[in-house]
């Protein structure tokens, strides 16, 4: 766990970004698409607390999902237009291994979607062993018949796993599959409707330099292209403004059309035909 000296000492550095951001400009919005703020989250951080530091490093949006789905439901009553909302499977941690073969997961997502409004599903663990499970295709087809993306933590083999069972789907590949770009490039070709985010990819950018490997692939697919911190556990939040620094430090390394495509535009144009749901 952090220690109480070195959080205090982040957020004070990070509470002087705006002024030096007065100076030269203001920095870079970002839109997260990994954040996670689950029930031992929501334990540490009250729902402002939460937003407070969202908004402390500068995101423009957040998409946010948690195990179960009350502390989702509790960031975006309040941060509407900061906060999109995902439902997980997972009522409590624990389950990223079970899930698929639950039944009572369906139920859970099936009372969710029909009591509350949301953008996508996900992020789930799913891999191309598990993709013909009646769980996960269900899952699948919930998604559909809602119109909401598919936030995947899955190998290859699954995500062309979900591509098969619905053709039309977008969906969100989580941390690029853990795969490398000779990987990842084809995929992208392959499936028009699959971005990827970078949540702990930090093997794509050393001290501010975007590796050329990675910068061949975001050259290649410019408009695929998404950041992440992933919170998965609740120290994690205590990084949120730093990681936003880092991710802002990189992005100069590259065009600086890509680098605001991949900071926030990619994401916003992924997610648009979704926002309808939140109507």
């Amino acid at each position: 766990m952090i220690s109480r000296r070195r959080f205090l000492a982040t957020s004070a550095a990070a509470a002087l970004l705006p002024a030096a951001a007065d100076a030269v400009g203001a920095p870079m919005p970002l839109f997260d698409v990994h954040i996670h703020f689950s029930h031992d989250a929501a334990k540490r951080f009250s729902a402002g607390e939460a937003v407070a530091l969202l908004e402390q490093a500068g995101l423009k949006r957040a998409l946010v999902s948690s195990s179960g789905d009350a502390g989702t439901r509790a960031l975006h009553a309040a941060a509407p237009d900061l906060v999109l909302p995902s439902l997980r499977p997972y009522r409590r941690r624990g389950e990223t291994g079970t899930w698929v073969d639950d039944p009572s997961v369906i139920d859970f997502l099936e009372d969710r979607l029909q009591r509350f409004k949301w953008v996508a599903v996900g992020e789930f663990h799913l891999f191309a062993s598990q993709i013909d499970r009646a769980v996960p295709r269900r899952m699948i087809e919930l998604a559909r018949q809602h119109n909401l993306l598919l936030h995947a933590h899955s190998d290859a083999g699954a995500v062309d796993g979900i591509f098969a069972q619905w053709p039309e789907a977008r969906v969100l590949w989580a941390h690029a599959g853990f795969d490398d770009p000779d990987v990842v490039g084809p995929m992208l070709a392959k499936h028009a409707n699959l971005w990827t985010d970078l949540a702990f990819r930090s093997q794509h950018a050393h001290g501010g330099r975007v590796d050329e490997d990675w910068r061949r692939l975001f050259t290649a697919f410019p408009d695929r292209i998404t950041v992440g911190t992933d919170t998965y556990t609740p120290e994690r939040w205590h990084y949120v403004a730093e990681h936003a620094e880092w991710t802002r430090q990189w992005l100069t390394d590259l065009p600086p059309d890509l680098a605001e495509k991949i900071a926030w535009r990619n994401a916003e144009a992924m997610i648009r035909p979704h926002l309808a749901q939140l109507r």
